[in-house]
């Protein structure tokens, strides 16, 4: 069974950047592997809170809908982003039962 990621807490971070805790302690701390995961981390959790302004998407024709959109691979196999995976706490690994419903499908994490 594949380890559950952890998400980060945006708020925590800020306040440990604002507070000059270090780089070495902060990654210790929140289990960030890499400077630059710590920096994309950071750089989140700031728009996220409104404090930078979010960044635009980059083919320009994008919906305001498509940041929910998955798809369908060749295999069948469902294509959720890696994005929208870590903000609903997936791992590799898990697994999900799926059912019909009125509205469409479900997944639900097993």
């Amino acid at each position: 069974m594949a380890a559950k990621k952890k998400s980060i807490n945006g708020a925590s971070l800020i306040k440990m950047v604002e507070d000059k805790v270090p780089r070495p302690e902060i990654m210790k701390k929140l289990n960030i592997k890499t400077s630059n995961q710590l920096t994309v981390a950071y750089a989140r959790a700031l728009m996220e809170t409104g404090k930078i302004p979010q960044i635009a998407g980059g083919r320009g024709g994008a919906t305001t809908g498509s940041a929910n959109e998955i798809k369908v691979g060749k295999r069948g196999s469902v294509i959720i982003p890696k994005e929208m995976a870590e903000g609903l706490g997936i791992a590799v690994g898990d697994k999900f039962s799926v059912r019909k419903t009125k509205t469409g499908i479900a997944l639900k994490k097993i």
